[in-house]
């Protein structure tokens, strides 16, 4: 009897000690709850402060030129953009490539309108380089439409082997020199519409005669000058007739040569289609894909190319104002 009753005594005892451990317990819990929801907290806030928008620098063409940027911006991306806006925005690009590449011309050795029309349907498809370090031994045995018009196909062929595609292009050189010898007098025409009708001529290389050779302005749609301007969106249209519709439409007609050499130089130095260097661009703060490339300086850097790197060019005979510049000559066809 004197068990059970201080048994019973024992039970409250014990009740209210346990009592007393449960809030405790309770207590513990929240608070690893608490600091659960505190760290969760702190990485998320840590999670959202390193996500940064690119920020392009006022002016990047320190990293071209060597001197150092001192204001950074953020470009304002134009999806609202008037057309006003449109045609402000693409003048200024213009004029600061201007700046940037006083000394930009057709990246093709040539003397006279034949050499550059024949070079340039030599082009498709190949460097600029290439051809020019083929062209000098095919102008030494044909330097005239009648020469070429007249050449066996088998040695014309050989010459052009380092271009690519050379059967095709041994046809379209001795057809147009054919064309040129039986419907001209031996004379490029400076028609638009003449010279389309020559084989392997289209409207991109009739521009590249009449704006270079002709001095009538025109517009060259080649792949870099459709990506950038893309990229830079003065329009979202693919067909080059249509491309060079739209950005002819922005622009003075003056301004089409010079425009195209601006666009396509920076798009062969900077811009590039896979890699541009964003970090080394002097147009950054007006561009609406900054970012899409390497936006550190430093590392940018490393991505241009030719004269802008430090590196040669692709005309082994290039003009003087080029040379002033600090471009290099390339060399020529197996020496490098």
């Amino acid at each position: 009897m004197k068990k059970s009753a201080a048994a019973k005594k024992a039970t409250p005892a014990k009740k209210a000690v346990a009592a007393k451990k449960a809030p405790a317990k309770k207590a513990a819990a929240v608070k690893k709850v608490t600091a659960k929801k505190v760290t969760a907290k702190k990485v998320t806030t840590k999670k959202a402060i390193t996500k940064k928008p690119a920020i392009a620098p006022e002016k990047v063409t320190a990293a071209v030129k060597g001197a150092s940027t001192v204001k950074t911006v953020t470009p304002k991306p134009p999806t609202a953009e008037s057309r006003a806006a449109l045609v402000r925005r693409a003048r200024r690009i213009n004029r600061e490539l201007a700046e940037v590449f006083p000394y930009a011309h057709p990246e093709l050795d040539f003397d006279n309108p034949f050499q550059l029309l024949v070079a340039t349907v030599l082009s498709a498809q190949t460097t600029d380089l290439r051809v020019n370090q083929t062209t000098p031994a095919l102008f030494t045995k044909y330097p005239t439409p009648e020469d070429l018009a007249a050449a066996n196909p088998e040695e014309v062929e050989e010459i052009l082997r380092p271009c690519g595609f050379f059967r095709a292009k041994t046809k379209s050189v001795m057809g147009l020199s054919k064309s040129l010898v039986e419907n001209h007098g031996g004379e490029v025409p400076g028609r638009l519409e003449d010279l389309v009708k020559l084989p392997g001529v289209g409207r991109k290389t009739a521009f590249v005669v009449l704006g270079n050779a002709y001095g009538r302005p025109g517009i060259t749609v080649d792949t870099h000058f459709q990506r950038l301007v893309r990229r830079w969106q003065w329009t979202e249209q693919t067909d080059p007739d249509k491309i060079e519709a739209e950005i002819g439409a922005l622009f003075p007609k003056s301004d089409w040569t010079d425009l195209s050499h601006h666009v396509i130089w920076h798009g062969r130095r900077i811009c590039h289609a896979r890699k541009p260097a964003c970090g080394a661009c002097p147009i950054a703060p007006l561009c609406p894909a900054y970012g899409e490339g390497e936006t550190d300086p430093e590392k940018a850097k490393k991505l241009l190319k030719y004269e802008k790197g430090g590196f040669p060019g692709q005309r082994l005979k290039p003009p003087q104002s080029y040379l002033d510049a600090g471009g290099k000559p390339a060399p020529p066809l197996g020496a490098g």
